[in-house]
C-alpha cells in the first residue's frame, strides 16, 4: 500500500472520476476526506465501498468556490485524520452547460471559472499550510484547455487551461519546500459528465480517433492520479499529464 497512514482531500470525491480516485488513494492506504457539494447518495455510495474494502474515509459537504467551505472541510479533515494533510485532489470542476459566445453572461463566466479555476486556488491555499515535504497536490485539468474545447465549451476550456497554468506556477513556489504540483488532462473518459454534454455521434467519432479506439475509464484516470500522489513520482512536478488514448499528444 504506497500511500498507507497518508491523509488526502478529494474535492468533487463522491462520483465519477472522484469516486474511483478516492476508492484508490484508500484502497493505497490513505485516509481519504471525500468532498461533494450535492450529490450525497453517490458520496455515501463511494464511502460505503471505500469501507467495506476495510479503507478509511470520510465525507464532507461543501462548496469549494466559497472560502468559508473551504476551511471548514480542511477543518473537518483535520479533526478526523490530524494536523497533517499529505495528498489534495483537486477534481471539483464542471462544464455547466454549453454556450456560444451570443449566449454567455457574466454570470455564466462567472461560474465556470470559479467553479473549475478559483476553487483549486482556494483549496490549495487553505491545504498547503498543512504540508509537508512529499506533499503531493494533483489538479484536473482537460485536454479541452490544450485544444480549446468542443462547441459551446469556451469558457469551460479557457477555465481549464487557467489550471494548467496554476499548475505550473504552484510547482514552481511549493518546489523549494518539497511538494509536487501536478495536473491531470483527461480525455474522452466514459462518465456523467459525457452523457450530459456530449452526443452518442461525438462520442462515437471521438473515441476512434483515438490510438487504442475506446473511450477511457475513470479507474484509469485514478490509476494515474495514484501514481503522482505516490513516493513512485518524487522527482514528476510540474506535468500536466494527457490521458487520453492517444487522442492527441503533447
Amino acid at each position: 500500500m504506497t500511500l498507507k497512514n497518508k491523509v488526502a482531500i478529494v474535492t468533487g470525491g463522491g462520483r465519477d472520476i472522484g469516486r474511483e480516485v478516492s476508492l484508490k488513494l484508500a484502497a493505497e492506504g490513505a485516509r481519504v476526506c471525500i468532498n461533494f457539494a450535492n450529490d450525497e447518495a453517490s458520496a455515501r455510495e463511494t464511502l460505503s465501498q471505500i469501507t467495506a474494502a476495510g479503507g478509511t474515509a470520510i465525507l464532507h459537504r461543501a462548496d469549494v468556490t466559497k472560502s468559508d467551505q473551504v476551511d471548514g472541510l480542511v477543518a473537518a479533515c483535520r479533526a478526523a485524520f490530524g494536523d497533517s494533510i499529505n495528498i489534495l485532489v483537486n477534481l471539483a470542476g464542471g462544464m455547466v452547460a454549453r454556450r456560444p459566445l451570443a449566449d454567455m453572461d457574466e454570470a455564466f463566466f462567472d461560474q465556470v471559472m470559479n467553479l473549475n479555476l478559483k476553487s483549486a486556488f482556494l483549496m490549495t491555499r487553505a491545504v498547503v499550510p498543512l504540508m509537508s515535504a512529499g506533499g503531493a497536490i494533483i489538479n484536473f485539468s482537460s485536454l479541452a484547455g490544450r485544444d480549446g474545447g468542443g462547441p459551446g465549451a469556451a469558457v469551460y476550456a479557457t477555465s481549464k487551461g487557467a489550471v494548467s497554468t496554476f499548475t505550473r506556477s504552484m510547482a514552481k513556489e511549493l518546489g523549494p519546500r518539497g511538494i509536487r504540483v501536478n495536473a491531470l488532462c483527461p480525455g474522452m473518459i466514459s462518465t456523467s459528465f459525457h452523457d450530459t454534454f456530449s452526443k452518442d455521434e461525438v462520442r462515437k467519432s471521438v473515441a476512434g480517433s483515438t490510438a487504442l479506439r475506446r473511450e477511457g475509464r475513470a479507474s484509469e484516470v485514478a490509476d494515474v492520479t495514484a501514481f503522482l500522489a505516490s513516493d513512485g513520482a518524487a522527482y514528476v512536478t510540474g506535468v500536466n499529464l494527457d490521458v487520453n488514448g492517444g487522442l492527441a499528444f503533447s
